[in-house]
């Protein structure tokens, strides 16, 4: 179920740059939509836990500083596939969606740019 913890993450990202206002609503909207589906069926055994956000972390290869640190909702990971591939161009978003629907946890995504000057991970946390 969609909480106010959920939507207030996503604001966030709104106001500090991190996603366009347009990118928000759409992840608002497929945050109410998940909210009405139901609830989400058990993981298999041997999973340990329940895997709730996708984590985008660009950082900068010279600085180390992180441009990007983004967490979403497992329910949003649809509405937001756009905004990860923009990250990491040339991966296939049906690589990470099928780690999701196998209930892999940990890194899924791990990509240096050397020409951009920037390492991409991305994590199912």
């Amino acid at each position: 179920m969609a909480t106010s913890e959920e939507r207030l993450k996503i604001l966030q990202m709104i106001q500090e740059g991190k996603i366009s206002a347009e990118d928000g609503t759409r992840l608002l909207d497929a945050l109410n939509k998940g909210a009405n589906r139901g609830p989400t069926p058990p993981r298999g055994p041997g999973r340990p836990g329940e895997a709730r956000y996708l984590r985008v972390r660009v950082t900068n290869l010279d600085t180390g500083t992180a441009k990007v640190n983004v967490s979403l909702p497992l329910s949003l990971v649809d509405a937001g596939m756009n905004i990860a591939a923009s990250f990491v161009p040339g991966v296939a978003t049906t690589d990470i969606s099928e780690a999701i629907s196998s209930g892999m946890v940990g890194k899924v995504i791990d990509v240096t740019d050397e020409e951009d000057r920037e390492h991409v991970e991305i994590y199912i946390e």
